[in-house]
């Protein structure tokens, strides 16, 4: 079953855009994403219910990224990532980019590094035996 974009004239919310375009998980997510002003139309808050016109451009902050797109095509329901982002246009600048990327690179995990950190039982017992059996001090 295949569904067609919607007509130019028909209107359709923000915040439904915003989910079909796959920026937000859910409606209720891009609707509450809105409200709390993450979502900037000519440097003003947006709506959840203003109405998306092509052309438009949007600044979207989402948990992962900070977006800019220019809306290309209207999308009322949710498609595949390859369909949907056929219905926007990426206009983030690239600083921007650069800097998401230098801080996803820098972001430590938690997990410990191999061989760093406390020693292992092997390297414990190789470090006693280098220094001539002598144990740690408390």
């Amino acid at each position: 079953m295949y569904f067609y974009p919607m007509a130019e004239k028909e209107k359709l919310r923000l915040d439904k855009y915003l989910w079909a375009i796959r920026l937000f998980k859910t409606r209720s997510l891009a609707s509450a994403a809105c409200e709390k002003g993450k979502v900037k139309f000519n440097s003003a808050q947006a709506k959840p219910a203003r109405h998306v016109v092509l052309g438009d451009e949007f600044e979207v902050k989402t948990e992962a990224k900070r977006w800019r797109i220019k809306v290309t095509g209207l999308l009322d329901h949710r498609v595949a990532h390859a369909e949907a982002i056929k219905y926007y246009l990426d206009i983030t600048p690239t600083e921007e980019v650069e800097r998401l990327q230098f801080q996803a690179a820098s972001f430590h995990t938690g997990k410990r590094l191999s061989k760093v950190g406390r020693p292992t039982k092997k390297l414990r017992r190789e470090w006693e035996d280098f220094r001539d059996g002598e144990p740690d001090a408390p």
